[in-house]
């Protein structure tokens, strides 16, 4: 059933729950195929195993099926931790016994679409600040808000003014990113032309940026230049999701805020 089945399955046998699944499951395994077959649960997902083992101990001492919507698992399938969510249901699996001897997962991923909803939700919230609005203030003012509150896609947001003399001055979304604004950030390579440039924090000397809702800093920001008619008026400075290193679609949640400031 489990081989044949296109749902993502797995299931783990024997004391040590030897590891087997379906080729639907290979995706969320990433590099951990093939290596994974047959492997204990506990090394095959050592970096979440303390996360879920509650559940394991729900279905194998008390013969209870478990369920879980969205959750969040730092997986390391492609070489970093990496921000998903997955809906699942451990459920128990007997010998001939009838004793639980093993365990069964039916899982979906939902990764992208709960990261998708986010950002709706994000870039909702900020048309919602944005209504009646009709000073450069106070579009700014929502800006900024906006990238304190969602703090997973964008750890920390700094947002920068560029006035008539050439002179940037800047002002942090958070007060955990204050330290942040005096760097000397690359403004000359959207000065020339609009185009997101991508920063990797290190040669920056930006080693203590805030975390936002990780534990760890973000390696990378992006510069997002503020369009006018005639010229560049300001840029958004953001740190990138640690978790989320090859993620694109953090551009169209920057793509929003940059229309919305050009449009005032």
């Amino acid at each position: 059933m489990m081989l044949t089945s296109r749902f993502e399955m797995w299931l783990g046998w024997g004391p040590e729950l030897a590891f087997f699944y379906n080729d639907a499951y290979v995706p969320t395994l990433g590099k951990k195929h093939p290596y994974a077959l047959g492997r204990p649960m506990r090394e095959v997902w050592k970096e979440v195993f303390s996360d879920v083992e509650d559940r394991v101990r729900s279905v194998l001492i008390d013969g209870v099926a478990t369920w879980d919507k969205d959750l969040l698992l730092l997986l390391e399938r492609n070489g970093y931790p990496e921000e998903t969510y997955h809906s699942f249901s451990y459920s128990p699996l007997r010998n001939d016994q009838g004793r639980v001897d093993g365990l069964m997962c039916v899982v979906t991923e939902e990764t992208e679409r709960v990261i998708s909803e986010r950002r709706l939700r994000k870039l909702g919230s900020l048309a919602d600040k944005l209504i009646g609005v009709t000073s450069r203030h106070d579009v700014i003012t929502a800006t900024m808000w906006m990238f304190s509150e969602y703090r997973k896609d964008f750890p920390f947001g700094l947002l920068y003014m560029l006035d008539d003399s050439g002179d940037w001055s800047g002002s942090a979304c958070t007060q955990d990113a204050e330290t942040l604004v005096d760097t000397r950030w690359p403004f000359g390579s959207i000065e020339r032309k609009d185009t997101v440039h991508r920063i990797a924090l290190d040669e920056m000397g930006a080693r203590s940026a805030p975390v936002g809702a990780w534990k760890i800093p973000p390696k990378e920001a992006v510069l997002i230049p503020i369009q006018g008619i005639e010229r560049i008026y300001g840029a958004l400075v953001l740190g990138l999701n640690p978790h989320r290193p090859d993620d694109k679609g953090w551009q169209g949640s920057g793509s929003l805020s940059q229309a919305r400031l050009r449009a005032r």
